[in-house]
């Protein structure tokens, strides 16, 4: 009986012992005879972000360019590397090579008119002459746009052409179209290191390069570029194409016979 009673207490002191440790050691876990015990863990490391997955930012470029995503503002930050990437890496160059090719064979099926008359229009910006190593300052568009930070990059005047642009514009001249560039920049500010710009590039012959005006501030891209096609036809031209990265370029009135859309992951301009 004595035997009986020295275990029991010192089963109640393991069990007091126990309960002691629970509270200055932390975290309780089951041992094998079903009661729990006490056992200090290590601190847990903090759980790492999930990775962005790559396709992820592919789905939202190819939704920017097929106009799903509208208004957006910035490329989301996880997207950065992607976009830089695309623009720099060789598939940007691809895309428009591509897109080159099926213009020059719509092209190549129109019968011009003998009066001179039949008419292309180009944007200037991520059309003609190419923004990439401005927006590389930016994150590649993840930045939100700084109008005086773009104004000063316009102004050098240091735009290169966009890859393949220079030789479609070329062999467009060559079969007989009439270009109109028309850029949403300042033309009270900007019109000649534009022009500069565009000729250093190699862009010369063009039937005319219009800006926007004063009589044109304030209004969106679509209805000014609407307004500007619309005074081209009433002069007479035939517009069989029109080219832009931007659907503010591409939409709205006397678009011509078909557009091109360009791609471009890094800004939207409504």
């Amino acid at each position: 009986m004595i035997r009986t009673m020295v275990q029991r207490v010192r089963e109640v002191l393991i069990l007091m012992f126990l309960a002691l440790m629970s509270k200055t050691n932390g975290e309780w876990k089951p041992n094998h005879w079903g009661r729990s015990n006490c056992v200090r863990q290590p601190p847990r490391p903090p759980l790492p972000v999930p990775p962005v997955q790559e396709e992820n930012c592919l789905s939202w470029r190819v939704a920017v360019e097929a106009n799903n995503v509208r208004g957006w503002r910035t490329v989301p930050t996880q997207c950065l590397s992607y976009v830089e990437r695309y623009m720099i890496g060789g598939q940007y160059e691809k895309d428009v090579s591509f897109i080159i090719d099926q213009i020059l064979a719509y092209a190549d099926d129109i019968t011009l008119s003998a009066d001179g008359m039949d008419a292309w229009v180009f944007d200037v910006d991520d059309t003609c002459i190419s923004n990439v190593f401005y927006y590389k300052g930016k994150r590649y568009g993840c930045d939100p746009y700084d109008p005086s930070g773009f104004k000063e990059w316009a102004m050098r005047g240091g735009c290169p052409a966009v890859p393949g642009m220079l030789s479609l514009f070329n062999e467009l001249l060559n079969m007989g179209f009439k270009i109109f560039l028309i850029t949403g920049r300042d033309e009270e500010t900007l019109a000649h290191p534009t022009i500069h710009n565009l000729h250093n590039q190699g862009f010369y012959n063009y039937q005319k390069l219009i800006m926007r005006s004063v009589a044109y501030k304030g209004q969106s891209a679509v209805a000014y570029k609407s307004s500007i096609r619309n005074q081209i036809m009433k002069e007479g031209y035939r517009i069989w194409g029109n080219v832009g990265d931007q659907w503010s370029d591409l939409q709205g009135e006397c678009l011509g016979n078909r557009t091109f859309k360009l791609p471009n992951p890094m800004y939207f301009v409504p």
